[in-house]
């Protein structure tokens, strides 16, 4: 698809937002806003670049071009999602391999040399960070996110909201639950209650978090 010169906002103007700049200069898109809630306390843009956020103006312009929630804290993710009354865009990065058998849902990103395969579905709001491998016939939440060079094998499912941390292994036919964190490089060789945070090889439970209050 030919996406030259195709209009975004992003919503969020932290580090990760430079990531999605990056990847959506890669593929053509013009980000023509940048919003935040916190404007004058970012350092990765030009000075009065960034526009007030939802939270702090109370005439913030939800119709418009499409968005992507710039963001990489899962629960503010899921909170703006419900609160933007606008339209999401779904972007990947040109150097990624996607599956034409996997589906993508509306605002999810796809960074720079992810792997997704067959079959595998992914949700709203996902973020697929750099180089993570996601198998075939893995089951991805709204607002997960994989962080980088991750590997995911086959028969994975990851609840919403859940983190899996850089280097992390999940062996085949695993269910992640919901709202969890996977420490960086766990190994998860047995199943993930909701709200569990694991660490280790094997991963082991260490405490568990509070329930996202929508």
């Amino acid at each position: 698809m030919d996406v030259q010169n195709k209009r975004i906002r992003l919503y969020g103007a932290g580090g990760h937002s430079q990531v999605i700049k990056d990847v959506a200069d890669n593929i053509g898109y013009d980000i023509v806003e940048v919003f935040d809630d916190h404007p004058f306390n970012t350092n990765y843009w030009e000075s009065g670049t960034i526009r007030p956020g939802l939270m702090i103006n109370p005439d913030f312009p939800h119709e418009g071009d499409a968005f992507i929630i710039a963001i990489g804290d899962n629960r503010t993710r899921a909170l703006l999602a419900q609160k933007l009354k606008s339209r999401f865009e779904t972007i990947v990065h040109p150097s990624a391999i996607v599956s034409k058998e996997a589906i993508i849902g509306t605002g999810t990103v796809i960074y720079a040399g992810a792997v997704i395969q067959p079959n595998t579905r992914i949700g709203e709001h996902v973020i697929i960070n750099t180089s993570a491998s996601v198998d075939h016939d893995n089951v991805i939440g709204n607002f997960a996110h994989i962080s980088p060079k991750a590997a995911l094998t086959g028969h994975v499912e990851v609840g919403e909201g859940s983190f899996v941390g850089a280097g992390a292994v999940i062996i085949p036919k695993i269910k992640i639950g919901k709202w969890c964190i996977i420490g960086a490089g766990t190994v998860i060789i047995k199943d993930v209650p909701d709200y569990a945070v694991v660490v280790g090889n094997p991963g082991k439970i260490i405490k568990y978090q509070k329930p996202f209050q929508k």
